[in-house]
């Protein structure tokens, strides 16, 4: 059979079950075919109307007309025509067929035909199928008898009107076929109805809703929308459209594909700030000598006491203007299932643990100055578990450096720049709304002592390792919605920080090592009182005690610090909040009597109390620092003009905290200074703000010091 009768057949049983329109049209016989292969084609598309109709479309709920397919190029005409009841094979078994689910099965492939095989006969292929698939059609020759009809607008009443009229359809076929075909087309109809019946079921009831909806309160000056015009609603539906893209750019999930998988456990960040620095120093200040640069000393060459020079003396009388830098930079990274790492790298003019300030242009130690590079200092790199991750429930360990896991409220004992080393464990748990108790506790090495100390002796020296070990216990209690209180007292223990009188000896040279110099602080800023660390034996080989008196120093009494300090905040008029905090130390292990015998410095003048043998005055230090302050304005600079003003007063008593760990701006940094501070800051967008701080600082017990710091800072961060 040719190429005509699957696409008329197709053609058909998509027209019956459409109902198509008036202009489907039918194929047509390709060149060579016969009149009577259109008839066969057509009783052979009745016979399997309903296989065929399982693999067209379902009908929807508007039916669109089925498009007829494109027939394919008919073959050259053969010699003799076969006979019209002949059916090839090959295009039989070619045919899409239907499977028990409805869906078309692939044809099955058709074997090449043998060159003797014989035409089959429309018995042949009954008998193979089961079915009586096509009626007797006239002979090629005879001519049916045309029996008058009746012209419809719809082609397919038309074409089986016709087929009627050949005899290819008997007329209780023809009326059973339309009468298939007007039922699928009521229940297309009945089915596109009811969805439509439930779309404005859905209008009504929404429209009820609405109305049924009681109006909000009106207060003085509210306005009630009743019509919100479709200009409106665009540019509403725009907006909306607008965030929730840039939200899914900002959090990844527009486009995920295009991020790679380990970016977001990845967060970069960075700060930097620019400061001019006024340091003014009033008349009046004790610059004969009076203020030993004890760091100065011990991190290098030991000094001569026997000498004729001033050891290294701090400045105390000549005005500096400075312009400083600092930078910092790192990464925090989530490495999943509670573990996370971070580092920080800062820039700095020495290793000093509190100040990451490089001051432009000034040289030390190889760096700095004509435009030279800086050197940049690794300042934070740690390992942190976290067992919940909860704001109110979490324990947690870290190890490496990391920030100071402490709460306090201001630098009287601890810098804002400063790091831990070693490993911490906190806790909290919030036992009822609103109330959450904290614990925080670790061990954290100060001072490791060298593998090769001496270095320049045979028989090296016992280790004199210093230790922190420190715990605070505190909670934050929301007391109303307004009012919230942050407290805590913390404990610490500082092992072998003090200094230790050495073995005797006599040091024939600034190498000669003691036992004991490794108890020398390795950084401190001023305040604190000092000791001796060698016990030199006066023997002729130093003129007895006259010459070769090279020594280092160290902390003149043990420290065992005890904290308490709290932070009150309201927050009625937020953005602008009103907080004040204090913070009260003491160092326990303090004993005035001991220190007395051994302090070389923050002594009181000579008075006639004295023995004629004594050549300065008694030791006038303390143990105790309290600083109370306020704060007004935004609590965190979030957008451009949300600004802050504070202001503070402190009290350090020399020995109350060591010196190397706390604030290093307040009177040029260290303990026995009191004084106040004010200042303020100012944003100028999210991530730019500018600031001033007024510092003033005098000393406290000892010889004459006062400083006053004006600092103008442009901070940048993202």
């Amino acid at each position: 059979m040719k190429p005509i009768l699957p696409a008329l057949a197709t053609w058909l049983v998509a027209a019956l079950v459409t109902n198509a329109p008036a202009q489907s049209t039918a194929p047509t016989p390709a060149p060579g075919e016969s009149e009577a292969e259109l008839i066969t084609a057509a009783a052979f598309a009745k016979a399997n109307a309903k296989t065929l109709a399982a693999s067209a479309p379902a009908p929807s709920a508007s039916p669109t007309p089925a498009a007829a397919p494109k027939p394919a190029a008919a073959p050259k005409p053969a010699t003799s025509a076969p006979a019209a009841t002949d059916v090839d094979t090959d295009t039989w078994a070619a045919l899409p067929r239907a499977d028990k689910t409805g869906k078309p099965t692939a044809p099955s492939p058709t074997p090449a035909p043998s060159p003797a095989s014989a035409p089959v006969s429309d018995a042949e292929i009954a008998n193979s199928t089961g079915e009586d698939l096509l009626p007797p059609v006239p002979a090629l020759g005879a001519e049916p008898t045309p029996a008058p009809v009746t012209p419809s607008q719809n082609v397919t009443i038309n074409l089986i009107n016709r087929l009627v009229q050949k005899g290819v359809l008997s007329k209780e076929d023809a009326a059973e076929l339309i009468q298939q075909a007007e039922a699928d087309a009521q229940i297309a109809q009945a089915q596109a109805q009811a969805t439509q019946e439930i779309a404005q079921q859905a209008a009504v009831a929404a429209q009820q809703a609405v109305a049924n909806t009681p109006p909000p309160p009106e207060d003085d000056g509210s306005v009630r929308v009743t019509y919100v015009p479709e200009v409106v609603k665009s540019q509403i539906s725009e907006q909306v459209k607008d965030e929730v893209m840039a939200q899914a750019k900002a959090e990844g999930w527009a486009a995920p594909k295009l991020i790679p998988s380990w970016l977001p456990n990845f967060r970069p960040f960075a700060d930097i700030r620019v400061r001019y620095e006024i340091l003014d120093f009033p008349s009046g200040n004790d610059n004969t000598g009076a203020f030993p640069n004890f760091n100065a000393i011990n991190t290098g060459a030991p000094f001569n006491t026997a000498g004729d020079q001033f050891s290294p003396q701090l400045n105390v009388d000549q005005d500096r203007n400075r312009m400083r830098l600092r930078f910092r930079g790192g990464a925090d990274f989530n490495l999943g299932e509670g573990f996370t790492s971070g580092f920080r790298i800062a820039t700095g003019s020495d290793n000093s643990p509190t100040s990451t300030n490089q001051s432009l242009g000034q040289t030390y130690q190889g760096q700095g100055g004509n435009f030279s590079k800086y050197a940049i200092w690794l300042d934070r790199a740690f390992v942190k578990y976290e067992l919940a991750g909860s704001p109110t429930k979490n324990a947690a360990i870290t190890v490496g450096r990391f920030d100071n896991p402490f709460f306090v409220t201001s630098e009287i004992m601890w810098d804002n720049d400063i790091g831990f080393d070693g490993i911490v464990g906190q806790l909290k748990y919030e036992i009822f709304r609103g109330f959450t108790p904290f614990v925080t506790g670790g061990a954290f090495p100060v001072y490791n002592t060298d593998f090769n100390f001496s270095s320049n002796q045979p028989a090296k020296f016992k280790s004199y390792d210093k230790w922190l070990y420190a715990i605070q216990a505190g909670a934050n209690w929301k007391i109303t919605r307004d009012l919230e209180l942050t407290s805590a007292f913390a404990y610490y223990y500082w092992q072998n920080v003090e200094g230790k009188l050495s073995s005797p000896y006599v040091p024939l040279s600034a190498s000669d090592a003691g036992d004991t110099d490794a108890s020398r602080p390795s950084f401190a800023q001023k305040g604190n009182t000092y000791m001796a660390l060698r016990n030199i034996t006066p023997t002729a080989a130093n003129d007895f005690g006259t010459t070769n008196q090279w020594q280092y120093y160290g902390l003149a009494t043990k420290f065992e610090n005890i904290m308490v300090n709290g932070k009150l905040t309201y927050k009625r008029f937020e953005p602008f909040t009103v907080s004040v905090s204090g913070e009260w130390v003491q160092n326990t292990a303090f004993n005035s009597a001991s220190i007395n015998n051994v302090a070389v410095n923050n002594r009181g003048p000579l008075d006639d109390s004295l023995s004629a043998s004594d050549s300065f005055g008694d030791f006038v230090g303390g143990d105790t620092a309290w600083i109370v302050q306020a704060q007004f304005g935004s609590d965190v600079l979030q957008k451009r003009w949300d600004w802050n003003v504070f202001g503070g007063y402190r009290y350090v008593e020399s020995d109350a905290v060591i010196d190397g760990f706390n604030d290093s701006d307040f009177g040029g940094g260290g303990t026995n200074l009191k004084g106040f501070t004010i200042g303020a800051n100012l944003a100028l967008s999210k991530n730019v703000y500018i600031g001033f701080r007024y510092l003033s600082g005098a000393s406290i017990a000892g010889p004459q010091f006062k400083e006053d710091i004006f600092q103008f800072d442009l901070n940048a961060k993202f």
